[in-house]
């Protein structure tokens, strides 16, 4: 049994011994032998034919390095002149870069910020923070080391005296975590974090092949429960606490890569007692990865995987089956507790402490809305943005972004959606796999240009316009699941029990040791053309765990497998100009967003015809119901249980007792209460509540808090 980690400090990690010398857009400490350039206008070359490295050694930007053909004559003598130069020009590198972009930045940000100390004479009393770039050792929290492999730039920062300090960045073209991120003119080169807090059986498929019956989280908490010997659901933290480690952060950095989209289940903050699920054990290890993400410079897009009776009725819900979310009997009761959880989430993340990290927060992830319907889904936004934007307040800098998911319906379907609303950004996740159109297209076949037969064509084709057009017609949006997936072939990859995805026709595309040179070069260029089509995009998933057989029995969906084994880019911008080689071109977006989309002037004033079509909450109808059923007599909750806010971290050792570490929650003045069953009321299963009889009367038959009255969600006052 695994111990919760009470503590999210690191070790004092370790830098280079040797002094490092400096380059243009570089930290000081980054040797030019062993890192790229900044390669800001990148050309792929001597890759594009080739998943692998290719045999001539590749430049930083992908050009061939080839022996010098001047004379050694004369040689010694300029070697020693160059050395001498070159010891001093070292030293001057590390000292003066490192104070002004280091030191002094993050002085500069700790007066902004308010979470360290302003006086200068309390700096000498703690520890500097350490940090480190390509080649520096890495020393966890549990004492093992790892080399820190990143050769674009990036470096990372630990800070006893200041864990909240935001320095660190990914790679050289991404901006550092306290500096701004431009959307339209920054690029989101991302990975999920797939199956960590939300289990998934064909990401960790040993976890299922233990308990056959389980086909989702609540059937396989409700086995483990019941499994006390091989330790109840202990196994569950074991997983928290093992899948995914501080190296795995640290890789993500150094492939290039510059978000990551992390789902987390609403039981992080509490689940109600008919529900299985291991409650609020997850969310320190939530704020361990966050805490990893800003070490290594990684921003975070922070996705509500599930809700309360499911949106989706899939797997990765919580319960597979019956959507019960604003559908059915319990559907708005199911709604109240969403909303409840996405302002206890949204209160956490627009804290200053967590802001830069957390810049977009994911309200609710694949809401099937051809079940719900898009007029009670834009009800339920609606009111969502309203009472975000009265904890964060309104405009750039206040709060993140949000993002919803295009609910399957194509983002055609959500131009001038919320006209005048503050920062939401439209989420699209495409897949070949699931497009119910199977085609039985190789993908092994091709070199170069033509490599991965039609499929690189087909991803710019059918993606790539319609970003480029959603971005003028709804605004911010992006790809927040793709996958290399061209067909449906995977361990449990649709679903427990489900003899298609691991079928004889599959048997190729189950073990990537059979995989060759040309089937690797036909994925990497699917995966370059997805890329370059959707522009900001999150792969789903970076990494698949093994099965019983100790196989990778889904690869087609592992980035990390893809680098180590050669069919991922080792740089996300190779991706650059795919689709235009490829002879698919589209009218590119300017990267020129209205002001309200980015939170400039007007964000916040929705259109009052919107106002007037959608703003009544609850919805005006709720799917799911008998014909004639009335609305009024429908299950709710009071609002008058207390709110389970969700706890900062602790840190080993403290840090000074300036660092404001905050409490949890934003605003102080919103104090509304949470959800919670009327006393002395029955309710039908949350759950599985689509095909129970109406209420026929009020519960209680009083007038005031009421089972059965639809009531407005919780109110929230406007910060302070």
């Amino acid at each position: 049994m695994s111990s919760r980690p009470d503590s999210f400090a690191e070790v004092s990690l370790a830098t280079p011994d040797t002094p490092l010398n400096s380059s243009t857009n570089h930290p000081p400490w980054i040797s030019t032998s062993e890192t790229a350039t900044p390669c800001d206008s990148f050309v792929y070359t001597s890759c594009n034919s080739s998943p692998l490295l290719p045999t001539s050694h590749p430049g930083p930007c992908g050009e061939e390095i080839k022996s010098s053909p001047h004379s050694k004559k004369g040689a010694t003598y300029v070697r020693a002149v160059l050395l001498f130069l070159s010891a001093v020009l070292a030293a001057v590198a590390v000292v003066v870069p490192v104070y002004f972009v280091v030191i002094k930045h993050q002085h500069h940000e700790s007066e902004t910020k308010g979470t360290s100390s302003s006086d200068p004479s309390s700096v000498g009393s703690h520890a500097g923070p350490t940090y480190g770039a390509n080649g520096s050792t890495v020393t966890t929290s549990d004492g093992s080391t790892f080399t820190y492999i990143n050769p674009f730039g990036g470096y990372w920062i630990d800070d006893p005296n200041d864990p909240f300090n935001d320095g660190a960045r990914p790679n050289s073209w991404t901006p550092p975590l306290n500096e701004s991120w431009v959307w339209g003119t920054n690029k989101v080169n991302g990975v999920n974090i797939g199956g960590l807090f939300v289990l998934e059986p064909f990401i960790s498929p040993a976890l299922f092949e233990k308990y056959p019956e389980a086909i989702d989280e609540w059937s396989l908490s409700t086995l483990m429960a019941a499994d006390t010997p091989s330790g109840g659901l202990n196994q569950i933290e074991d997983h928290y606490n093992t899948f995914i480690t501080e190296q795995d952060i640290a890789e993500i950095a150094g492939a290039g890569l510059n978000w990551i989209r992390l789902p987390i289940p609403f039981w992080a903050i509490e689940k109600w007692d008919s529900e299985p699920f291991l409650e609020q054990v997850c969310w320190p290890y939530i704020l361990r990865v966050l805490q990893w993400a800003r070490k290594y410079g990684l921003r975070v897009n922070l996705d509500l995987h599930t809700i309360p009776g499911s949106q989706n009725g899939f797997n990765h819900s919580g319960k597979f089956g019956k959507i019960n979310f604003l559908n059915g009997v319990m559907g708005v009761a199911n709604a109240q507790r969403a909303l409840g959880y996405i302002r206890i989430i949204a209160e956490f993340i627009s804290q200053p402490e967590w802001r830069n990290v957390v810049p977009v927060f994911g309200i609710m992830n694949e809401a099937r809305v051809a079940v719900i319907g898009m007029d009670q889904m834009t009800s339920f936004y609606m009111q969502a943005h309203d009472m975000i934007r009265s904890i964060t307040g309104y405009g750039e800098g206040n709060g993140p972004y949000f993002a919803i998911h295009d609910g399957f319906q194509g983002l055609s379907s959500w131009a001038g959606f919320l006209e005048g609303s503050d920062r939401i950004i439209l989420d699209s996740h495409p897949y070949f796999a699931f497009d119910g159109n199977p085609n039985p297209e190789p993908i092994a076949i091709g070199t170069g240009l033509d490599a991965g037969g039609i499929w690189p064509t087909l991803a710019c084709s059918r993606w790539g316009t319609e970003m480029n057009v959603s971005q003028t017609a709804f605004g911010v949006t992006f790809a927040g699941e793709f996958s290399n997936g061209f067909n449906d072939c995977g361990l449990y990859l649709n679903g427990v029990g489900n003899a298609q995805d691991v079928a004889p026709s599959c048997s190729l595309f189950l073990d990537s040791s059979q995989w060759n040179n040309t089937m690797k070069a036909g994925i990497q260029q699917l995966a370059l053309a997805s890329m370059d089509a959707l522009q900001d995009w999150f792969f789903w998933t970076w990494k698949i765990g093994p099965s019983s057989n100790n196989s990778i029995a889904s690869p087609l969906w592992s980035y990390q497998l893809g680098l180590q084994q050669g069919w991922m880019p080792i740089d996300p911008r190779m991706a650059t100009g795919t689709c235009a080689a490829l002879g698919v071109t589209a009218d590119q977006f300017d990267g020129v967003y209205k002001p309200y989309q980015t939170g400039g002037p007007g964000a916040g004033t929705i259109d009052p015809v919107l106002v007037s079509s959608y703003g009544q909450y609850p919805p005006k109808s709720i799917s799911g119901l008998t014909a004639g059923a009335t609305q009024s007599l429908l299950p709710t909750y009071t609002s008058t249980s207390a709110i389970p806010t969700l706890p900062p971290p602790t840190f080993t050792p403290s840090p000074p007792s300036s660092v404001v570490i905050g409490n949890g929650w934003l605003d102080s003045s919103d104090t509304s209460l949470a959800a919670t069953e009327v006393a002395g009321c029955s309710y039908p299963n949350a759950w599985d509540a689509i095909s129970v009889p109406m209420p026929t009367a009020l519960c209680p038959p009083t007038a005031g808090a009421s089972a059965n009255a639809v009531t407005s969600a919780p109110a929230v006052t406007t910060s302070s």
